[in-house]
């Protein structure tokens, strides 16, 4: 059995290893020595996770029910912790100076216990999947209470990262890059492996314990599984045509629609959708369901496609009009007349039980053709194989003519490829060019905005510490009705609050436009954009999604070579 406060400790020595491959080593060592039941844990817990990324569990805990467990821990009013987190700037160092101000008379850190009192990880672990369970009337009551019980059972090594994990922010430099290459280290299974099996998976905890008890030839083993959904492939963006036809050559080039990526699983007549966040939807869009089971002939099947909400004159409507289908639990069936949807797909990663991914992407879309039926609801979006720049031209300016972005452009000889952004799918649009920022900041506004968060900081991700950096704050393109949105959804996602300053849960995506991008020594990414606005709120879009340091780089570059600078 591994105590918590071991793996606290792990975490303090990782925390203070600069380098990431000192930190590489050190997260083997941890990864090698713990029990293959406390493994899975140990994998999410020091990326800052609770369960796996396509796990439907939440742990769900905002700054309002952490800020009251700690204050029931420690005998102390909720504004003494607010105090404290101005104070710190930081969750799990308040956890720590709450309950170290504790009276003498009141039992909390549990350092006078013996080894076989000290809490487990799997303990740990147990109690946030109560709190992840609690629902209903009393929930909020009991996930304070299991909180209590564990900042009350710990030392002051565990406490702080305890809380940390509450929010999910661990916050030791450990991403998923290094927990990749951790377990190729720990278990002596090829990285290229490692990586593939993620790729399928989706899950570093399943992927640890694979190579720990079956080494490289389970970890081979792992594939695709019905109802365990995948990162989606991703594209990146072509400054023009010319340009993606220079990259690609003879390319397969198809719309792209205005709507919300779906990832559909069939098996028998069981149909469960996900969305780009793989979060299930199944349940908020029947006729979606209902579709796939009518006209996708196949046993087996994992679909990627495309869900376009439309009006009465076949146009697609507002973005927003898709996220509310999207969003909805309560009178779904007349949304549903209200916003009819059409399912456009456009790729096929399974079929009657054989994976297709490694398959060239010509082949997989005749093996889609062969399965779908096209009417009114759902179809095989079509698809143009040629290299005629005219041509493309063309069906790019037809696409726009039809209400949608642009155009996409593939490689007609690619795999597919979970949760990769590259050259092989490049997407092409008209208007002024877009990153999906994560918002990790806020700042309560003044005047007649004093009650709205008015101001918004925002990140890209390094893959390899897993870590979010600044690159800057949007405070335009908001209406008051937007900002009174914003404010109520970044309500249970803010961690600290000091004056008008708040730091909030890493989770909700802008798509945010910009002028130019430029160096800056002010931000940690070392970049920061030139006249930012909103474009939209993302809710359809994961962290996964965020984009990463090196794609800042790289359009900074291509930004400076378009100048002639």
């Amino acid at each position: 059995m591994t105590s918590f406060r071991e793996f606290a400790e792990a975490c303090k020595t990782i925390e203070a290893t600069p380098g990431s491959l000192d930190m590489t080593e050190q997260v083997a060592e941890l990864l090698a020595r713990v029990t293959p039941e406390e493994l899975p844990v140990v994998t999410h817990f020091v990326m800052g996770e609770i369960f796996p990324a396509w796990s439907s569990e939440e742990i769900g805990v905002g700054a309002g029910i952490l800020y009251n467990a700690l204050a029931k821990s420690a005998g102390l009013a909720v504004s003494d912790i607010k105090g404290l987190v101005r104070e710190t700037g930081d969750i799990g160092k308040t956890a720590v100076k709450a309950l170290e101000k504790v009276s003498s008379g009141q039992v909390t850190f549990s350092s006078f216990m013996d080894e076989s009192d000290e809490l487990s990880v799997l303990e740990v672990f147990e109690r946030f999947k109560a709190i992840s369970k609690a629902n209903g009337k009393g929930s909020q009551a009991s996930r304070i209470k299991n909180l209590q019980y564990l900042f009350n059972s710990s030392s002051p090594e565990e406490v702080g990262y305890i809380a940390r994990l509450a929010v999910e922010e661990l916050r030791i430099g450990v991403g998923e890059g290094i927990v990749k290459d951790a377990i190729s280290r720990a278990f002596d299974v090829p990285s290229q492996e490692v990586e593939r099996s993620f790729m399928l998976t989706n899950d570093l905890g399943l992927v640890a314990i694979t190579a720990k008890k079956g080494g490289r030839d389970a970890v081979l083993s792992l594939g695709l599984e019905l109802n365990r959904p995948i990162r989606m492939m991703l594209a990146q963006v072509t400054p023009d045509l010319d340009t993606a036809l220079a990259d690609i050559g003879t390319a397969a080039v198809e719309w792209k629609f205005d709507g919300a990526r779906v990832q559909i699983h069939k098996e028998g007549d069981n149909v469960t959708l996900f969305s780009r966040r793989l979060e299930n939807i199944t349940d908020s869009l029947p006729d979606i369901v209902e579709a796939v089971k009518e006209n996708v002939k196949a046993d087996s099947a994992i679909l990627d496609g495309e869900a376009v909400a439309i009006d009465e004159n076949g146009r697609p409507r507002a973005f927003q009009d898709i996220l509310k289908r999207f969003r909805r639990k309560y009178d779904v069936q007349s949304t549903a007349r209200e916003i009819p949807l059409i399912l456009n797909i456009f790729d096929i990663m399974y079929l009657n039980n054989e994976e297709l991914i490694d398959l060239p992407l010509t082949q997989r879309r005749e093996k889609l053709a062969d399965c779908v039926i096209n009417d009114a609801r759902i179809k095989v979006d079509t698809q143009y194989v040629t290299d005629d720049p005219d041509e493309i031209l063309k069906i790019y300016n037809d696409a726009l003519k039809a209400g949608h972005e642009g155009v996409m452009i593939k490689n007609p000889d690619s795999p597919y490829s979970p949760g990769k952004r590259g050259k092989n799918w490049l997407k092409k649009k008209p208007v002024m060019e877009t990153l999906d920022l994560v918002v990790i900041g806020a700042e309560w506004g003044y005047g007649r905005r004093t009650s709205f968060l008015g101001s918004y900081a925002l990140a890209c991700h390094d893959p390899e510490t897993g870590r979010f950096l600044p690159v800057g704050r949007v405070a335009t393109g908001f209406s008051d009705e937007q900002l009174a949105e914003l404010t109520e959804l970044f309500s249970d996602l803010i961690v600290i609050e000091s004056g008008t300053e708040v730091e909030i849960r890493p989770e909700i995506i802008f798509e945010v436009a910009f002028e130019e991008i430029q160096k800056s020594v002010n931000y940690e990414s070392g970049y920061a954009l030139r006249f930012p606005r909103l474009v939209n709120v993302r809710s359809d879009k994961s962290l996964e999604d965020v984009e990463s340091i090196d794609r800042l780089e790289e359009m900074y570059l291509m930004q400076r070579e378009r100048n002639g600078k």
